[in-house]
Parts: C-alpha cells; structure tokens; sequence
C-alpha cells in the first residue's frame, strides 16, 4: 500500500469519515489515521448507544404506563446487564459497518496516534492505551506506525469531557459519558453535574429507571442554549417525573464514601449537601488538540479547539480542522457536513460556508427537544421586530390518541420580511420533526409558503402547520 495521498484525515468519527468518503468519491487518494474506534465516540460511546439506553428507558415506561393505554403488565423489571449489552452490540454492529465502507471505498485505514510533523506530512506512532473506553482491535488490512505523506491533512480528532478541579471522574463514583452508559448495577440515587444535552439525556435516563436525580446547573437556565420558553416548558415535565433542578447553583466540594459522594452545592445564598451513589459530570467537552503538533506548527487555537474560515481550513496551508475539535457546536451531523464541504473546497468545488445558524439541536430525553435558528431572545438582541407563533400539542389529534398530549411548537418569524429566523420544539418525536424547519430555513422559505403547505392528518407534524398559523393571527386548532 502507498505513503502517499492527497487526503489524510486523522479521526475516523463522523467528521473524520463521511470527509474520507466524500473525497474518495472525489477521486482524491485517502487514508485514515484512527487510535481507536472507527466511528468515533458519537458511533461507539456518545449518539448511537445513548439512543439505545433511551430506548430501553421509553419502552420501560409505556410498559409501567400500560393501564393508559387499556392494556395490562404485571411483574414489570428490567435487567440492567442486558440494556447495557443491547446498547453496546448496536454500537459494535455499526462499527463494523464503518470498517465496511472504508474497504468499499477503497480508503486506507492506519491505525495510530498521529502528529503532523510538517505540512505535507503525517508521522504515525503506535497507539497508546486509552484512559477509560476500551480499545477496538484494527480492522484487517489496516497500516500502523510510519511516516505518511499527503498534500491535505484534515484533523477531525474530537472532544473529551471537560474536568472540572477537584471533581474529575475516577472511573468509579464521579463518572462521565463513558461510566454512566455502562453501569454494573443501575445506581438507586445521581447527582447530575450540567444540564446541557448530555446530561439531561442521562437525567432522563436514569429516572425513568427508578434512581433519584438532582440535576445541578450553574446557568439560571437549564438547556441553556435553547429557548427560554421551550426550557422552561421541560423543567416542568421533568419536575413532574420527580428530578430535582437546581439552577443558577454549582458544585463546589465532592466528598467520597465507599460506595457514594457526598457534593457542596452553593446557589450564592446558601449551600446544602447532596448525597449520591453517583456524580455523573456532564459540564461539557474540550477539543483533542494535544500532541499533534499544532501549535509548533503555528495552527491558532482559541479556547481549546481550532480555528478555521468556514470551510475548514485552518490559518497554515494544507492544514484543515472539522468536527468537535473545529469548535462549537459539537455535534456530529455538523461534523459530517463540515467534512463534506472541507474536502469539496480542497477539490475546487463551488462551496458554502457552514452556515451554524442551521444546523439543527436535538436532546433525547422526554420530553425530546429540538431547536434550530434563533431563539426569541436572541432574535430580540438583534434588534430583529418579530412575529411568534405557538401551539402546543394539546390542541393536536394524533398527540392525543398516542398519550402525548404535553408538547410545543414555537417558530419566530422577522415580521418584515416573514422569514422563519427560528423553530424550537418540545414533546413527543420532535427530533423526527424539525428537519422539516431546517430545510424549510435552507430553502429561505417564508411564512406564505409554510402556510400553503399542506400537511398529513393525524400526524404531529401537524403542529408545526399550526405555529406557523398562529404567528400570523391564523391559527385553527386552539
């Protein structure tokens, strides 16, 4: 096999690998240089088997639901070894996929840790051994350790949790992402450290099997980056399944017991003592910078993560940055489109710059929530005069006739022009909902054409039809 390439991406997740796939397509020469797991930590640790942990969490509470659906369930149980197996073997299945696609596309897979000595070049060592998730063996017909050369390097390394002084995880009563998705036993009590995506989906989780949860959060808000509104609107959903919030407060001390912490929170008036069988730490991630020779080489690092012009490249000739390690957001469909547009920009291709406004949130828990654009506060701090509509899923047939009847829609127009500046959803299957919103925002569609749509009955989807016609006084169903 050849040491020369015109791509070499180091990181096989989402970005990393949708970039190989798309450059491969392009008729560029590529590799992969992976320490891990092909399918980064969204495929084998992150999006993919925390979806499946929810699943086994929603199925267990249709089941202890069952009487209002008119049906019967005695002897209700879960097997936490099992949901944890299930989790990890839909991981394993599509981690085997990746490898598959690598080998279809004729992309070289070296497995190893990476530096860039120089542009142009691409030193691989062997890999060490990582600190908490377990290594997957190389696929067959992989490289390993050398030298490796290609005219474009494209780093797509990812993120890690963020450790906060004096709390960072031990693997055992203070976990992160990678403890809380593989528990031996199911914990009787949490304490829930950050209450971004990551956190309130294991929040969620965790409740619905049966542990007590205290979420702590040092915004006034939890899910800070959605709309105050629809925020507001999970708080009490969740306060109703019996998590308790705390905002505008912070851990400051964590004691260790045997089998259980003991953590100060201060709310700036006061301080109380909560204690857990587990912390689960989920105050955010801090871009895999370190050791690939970046910043010798002059690459400019603002705030942990690399800085690039939109398209991927970074300030040093023939040296790109996607994904997590580009910055925020950190998710992976923006990572996998910023690998798209980066490798189409090294081919010439005609391109647009990510465009962060429309890439779409989504947070799994129940209620799901899902957001993309501006939110009324910060359409407001614009100085953007708005229209806003609501409808909340009460008002919605298929809603009800599935037990879903607590939900809402909210879009925000500019009232000059009636431009959808924003969407935001909380309820039942809104994360299948708002791509409908991001392709109504990409094709710069106005209230008229959202208005003229015509959409199925009874689906929910029915709900985003009736925000829009509320916004502009026109609202049927409430």
């Amino acid at each position: 096999m050849t040491t020369q390439y015109d791509i070499i991406v180091i990181g096989g997740g989402p970005g990393g690998y949708v970039a190989a796939i798309r450059a491969a397509q392009l008729g560029l020469k590529t590799a992969v240089v992976e320490r891990e797991h092909l399918g980064g930590i969204c495929l084998n640790w992150g999006c993919i088997p925390t979806k499946a942990l929810l699943r086994s969490a929603e199925i267990y509470h249709y089941m202890s639901h069952a009487k209002d659906y008119g049906l019967v369930a005695e002897k209700i149980g879960f097997d936490a070894a099992a949901i944890v197996q299930r989790s990890r073997g839909v991981s394993g299945r599509l981690n085997g996929g990746i490898g598959m696609l690598m080998k279809k596309n004729k992309i070289d897979v070296i497995w190893g840790e990476a530096s860039i000595a120089k542009p142009g070049e691409v030193v691989v060592s062997e890999p060490k051994k990582p600190a908490v998730q377990p290594q997957t063996p190389p696929p067959k017909g992989t490289l390993g350790a050398g030298t490796y050369q290609a005219k474009h390097i494209i780093v797509a390394t990812g993120a890690r949790p963020r450790a906060l002084p004096g709390i960072e995880p031990d693997g055992k009563l203070i976990w992160t992402y990678f403890e809380a998705m593989k528990p031996e036993a199911m914990p009787k009590s949490i304490l829930v450290m950050g209450s971004g995506a990551i956190g309130i989906e294991f929040a969620s989780f965790y409740r619905t099997m049966g542990a007590e949860v205290t979420v702590v959060e040092v915004l006034p808000q939890i899910l800070p980056v959605e709309d105050a509104e629809i925020a507001a609107h999970a708080r009490k959903r969740f306060e109703k399944q019996g998590i308790k919030i705390l905002t505008g407060a912070k851990v400051t001390k964590v004691a260790k017991g045997a089998n259980s912490i003991t953590a100060t929170i201060d709310d700036g008036k006061a301080t109380q003592e909560i204690t857990a069988e587990r912390l689960i730490s989920a105050v955010g991630v801090v871009g895999n910078i370190e050791n690939l020779g970046l910043e010798k080489l002059g690459v400019k690092i603002d705030r942990g993560t690399v800085v690039t012009d939109g398209s991927g490249r970074t300030n040093v000739p023939g040296i790109y940055a996607i994904g997590d390690v580009a910055g925020p957001p950190m998710l992976a469909h923006k990572a996998e489109h910023e690998g798209v547009i980066c490798v189409e920009t090294i081919k010439g291709l005609h391109t647009h710059p990510m465009d962060k406004l429309k890439i779409p949130g989504c947070t799994y828990c129940h209620p799901q929530i899902a957001s993309v654009g501006l939110t009324e506060a910060k359409a407001k701090e614009q100085g953007i005069e708005v229209r806003i509509g609501r409808f909340p899923f009460v008002g919605n047939g298929k809603a009800i006739a599935l037990g879903e009847p607590e939900g809402l829609v909210k879009t925000i127009f500019d009232k000059k022009t009636g431009q959808l500046l924003g969407a935001h959803l909380v309820g039942a299957e809104v994360t299948e909902l708002i791509q409908g919103f991001v392709i109504a925002m990409n094709l710069e569609t106005t209230e008229e054409e959202l208005i003229h749509a015509v959409f199925p009955h009874p689906t929910l989807s029915e709900t985003m039809h009736e925000s829009v016609l509320d916004a502009y006084g026109r609202v049927i169903h409430i």
